[in-house]
């Protein structure tokens, strides 16, 4: 076993990277949010990857929740979840056209993996900061620090945002 097997809520709150190693861990239900906890994709069952399984030697890194299935590709319900809200977010606000809101909602999802799209995602963000207010592009801001891939978050600025979740 190359990765430990993880829980995860449906709002990706991580309760066990590694529910197999530790099964005292389990809870039904998510003590952040109270959502329902799962451990396995729901469209193909296959275990969600938790923490990689360092046997032979020490792992560092940081657990992030994935955002997509290893065995299917299907979004995660907190993939769905964030990128439903982001969109709602977007259409939302009052002094951007509705076909620039559709644009930037279609380019939600190459912001969090990085494709060929991704730099479009990326222009079409930068350009919305120009004309948006302040409190849509603090929240588009927050979303894509969360939930963007590395390239969006350098290219876009964000080393020097704050999160709101960690103030």
């Amino acid at each position: 076993m190359v990765y430990h097997q993880a829980l995860i809520c449906l709002n990706g709150h991580c309760v066990s990277a590694s529910i197999d190693a530790c099964p005292e861990t389990d809870q039904k239900f998510c003590s952040k949010c109270g959502e329902k906890t799962i451990s396995t994709c729901p469209h193909c069952q296959s275990e969600i990857r938790g923490r990689y399984n360092a046997t032979s030697r020490v792992c560092l890194e940081e657990y992030k929740v994935p955002p997509y299935c290893h065995n299917c590709g299907q979004a995660y319900p907190w993939t769905r979840a964030a990128l439903e809200a982001a969109g709602e977010l977007i259409m939302e606000a009052e002094s951007f056209s509705d076909t620039d809101k559709e644009k930037l909602t279609s380019s939600l999802p190459f912001i969090m993996i990085e494709t060929p799209k991704t730099q479009l995602a990326i222009t079409r963000m930068k350009k919305a900061f120009l004309v948006i207010d302040e409190f849509t592009a603090d929240a588009i801001k927050q979303f894509a620090l969360a939930y963007g891939c590395d390239l969006v978050k350098r290219d876009i600025g964000l080393t020097s945002f704050v999160a709101l979740e960690n103030v």
